[in-house]
């Protein structure tokens, strides 16, 4: 139970809850599974017994993590804070998975467990490591804010996007958005001499940017980049093309000023659907006149035509399948007697359910109050039962 000694931050970069205690300083961690893109779910707990079961995934900031394994004989599980091997120095994670799972994760980055070199698992972190890891983790921002600085003074044509410390705080990750060649020579020397400690630059895309910031996207929705997406396909303006879509660069392009991820979702459904429309390179012949395709909706697989090729007024449907066999037909010299003889294509019906959940409609219905001039029964002011006067 938290107490009122202690602060709870939640950082989803890395995956963890860090509570502090005021009056002693320490710090408690505990791993948050699935709270951001990088969760993995393991479908394949308790099932079997995994081939080499002393390899680990370790989880760091963002989208950086490895396969690690433990040599020393320690009981290490999922959730737990490791401190694991770097190239220089050490680093410290979150175990995210274990078991035959991690094989898996193996197989589908191409890596042979036979043949590849893991980092070493150390040993679950101690109170100490963990303070010296979120005192490192706190310099991140201040850090960042002063190389972008720092490069704008130079006249560097790029962007630090993002900072990320070593679990043991002697070196920083530095990952910059730039459209050409940097040359760092300056710029890393300048970086060792401000914050004494070892440089590494990595290059990130725009589209990986706007992951790491996030927002919300046209639909409404949080940004497919920053909530699950973690390996970016190439896009082109032929998926826009594909689906029909005006190539208007500010309705295609995403808050990373790219083409929007999602161009690519419906791409394989409308290159079916247009595997089934027939190609219409020339007017269609009858015998009173040829018709010109104006439009086609390719979900429904229906194309308009028009007998007046510069008016959209008077427009016939035509089946994509009745198209074709007209083709068939032209092509043999044979000429329908005309379009708007063609029956009409068949369409989907949709029906609609507003106001089906309607919270009144349980309701009783109220009954209507009578008007003013409501008549009385019989003629007499005492009521229906006093007689009638005799006329004079």
């Amino acid at each position: 139970m938290n107490t009122d000694n202690e602060t709870i931050q939640f950082d989803c970069s890395r995956g963890c809850t860090v509570v502090q205690d005021e009056e002693t300083g320490a710090y408690d961690c505990t791993y948050r599974e699935g709270c951001c893109k990088l969760g993995d779910h393991d479908w394949l707990k308790g099932v079997g017994k995994a081939e080499n079961p002393n390899l680990f995934e370790v989880r760091f900031k963002n989208t950086r993590k490895g396969i690690y394994i433990n040599d020393s004989g320690q009981s290490i599980r999922q959730g737990d804070l490791v401190v694991v091997g770097a190239a220089n120095g050490h680093d410290l994670g979150i175990v995210t998975l274990e078991g035959a799972i991690v094989l898996r994760q193996l197989r589908a980055k191409g890596i042979d467990p036979a043949t590849a070199t893991f980092q070493k698992i150390y040993r679950r972190a101690r109170p100490a490591d963990i303070s010296r890891w979120q005192e490192a983790i706190a310099r991140e921002q201040e850090t960042m804010i002063e190389a972008r600085r720092i490069a704008t003074e130079i006249g560097l044509d790029m962007k630090i996007g993002d900072v990320e410390f070593q679990g043991d705080g002697t070196k920083a990750i530095f990952y910059y958005i730039a459209d050409g060649r940097v040359d760092f020579r300056q710029l890393i020397k300048v970086f060792a001499e401000e914050f004494r400690i070892r440089i590494e630059m990595k290059q990130i895309g725009a589209r990986q940017e706007a992951g790491l910031i996030g927002g919300i996207g046209v639909c409404g929705r949080e940004l497919c980049c920053a909530n699950y997406i973690t390996n970016f396909q190439s896009i082109t303006t032929s998926a826009a093309r594909c689906q029909d879509l005006s190539l208007n660069p500010q309705k295609l392009a995403g808050q990373c000023g790219k083409l929007k991820c999602c161009l690519n979702y419906e791409v394989p459904v409308y290159q079916d659907a247009q595997s089934r429309i027939p190609k219409v390179s020339e007017p269609l012949e009858f015998q009173d006149g040829v018709a010109y395709l104006m439009k086609t909706d390719i979900l429904k697989e229906i194309m308009y035509f028009s007998y007046d090729k510069g008016s959209f007024s008077d427009l016939i449907p035509l089946d994509a399948s009745e198209v074709a066999e007209i083709i068939k037909m032209n092509r043999n010299g044979v000429k329908p007697e005309s379009l708007r003889t063609e029956p009409e294509p068949h369409m989907p019906e949709f029906i609609t359910a507003v106001g089906d959940d309607s919270i009144t409609r349980f309701d009783k219905p109220k009954r209507r109050k009578g008007g003013r001039g409501r008549r009385k029964r019989g003629g007499g002011e005492k009521g229906g039962n006093a007689k009638p006067k005799d006329e004079a």
